[in-house]
């Protein structure tokens, strides 16, 4: 493969390099880029999620009760945790979904005061198109990687996310 062109990173190093020699920056060159791919991904998400009505925090919360199995229920209590939101934003998703018929709310058959959030036919329906359309969109953006790149890039990003998160249980 050629030399690949100089980008704005390369400029900034080169910025901060003149500048401040001292500081070895050099980091920069995978985490200015990870920053500035992250959001473009979150630019193309947005993006394609808008085309069937929905924001990627809903897309989340769609997901997360997708990707649980039959019969696609969870605690809100749960979802708040797996998608780190606070109360409130799991409520805020929760509302926007329900008015739409995307999800229900259903009494907790364990605890009298609580609630369960159950993912409707239509949501399934939605949530899987939304999700398809993605795949499409992310398989295109890293298209210019061969296989053994792509398995190594994975790898690599597993282990810095290994030493940023808590391993979960289970």
């Amino acid at each position: 493969m050629g030399a690949m062109a100089r980008d704005f990173t390369d400029r900034l190093i080169d910025r901060w390099s003149a500048v401040r020699p001292d500081l070895g920056v050099e980091g920069l060159q995978v985490t200015a880029r990870l920053a500035r791919i992250g959001r473009h991904v979150a630019l193309r998400e947005e993006e394609v999620f808008s085309r069937f009505g929905l924001n990627r925090g809903e897309v989340g919360v769609l997901s997360a009760l997708r990707i649980v199995g039959p019969p696609y229920r969870l605690s809100p209590t749960r979802l708040g945790k797996g998608l780190m939101l606070s109360s409130a934003g799991v409520t805020s998703r929760l509302d926007r979904l329900e008015r739409r018929g995307l999800l229900a709310r259903l009494p907790d058959p364990n605890d009298r005061r609580g609630v369960i959030v159950e993912l409707t036919d239509p949501g399934i329906e939605l949530v899987d198109a939304a999700v398809g359309a993605n795949t499409a969109s992310e398989q295109q953006l890293l298209s210019p990687l061969n296989s053994q790149e792509l398995a190594e890039l994975e790898a690599l990003l597993r282990k810095i996310l290994a030493g940023l998160e808590v391993p979960e249980v289970g």
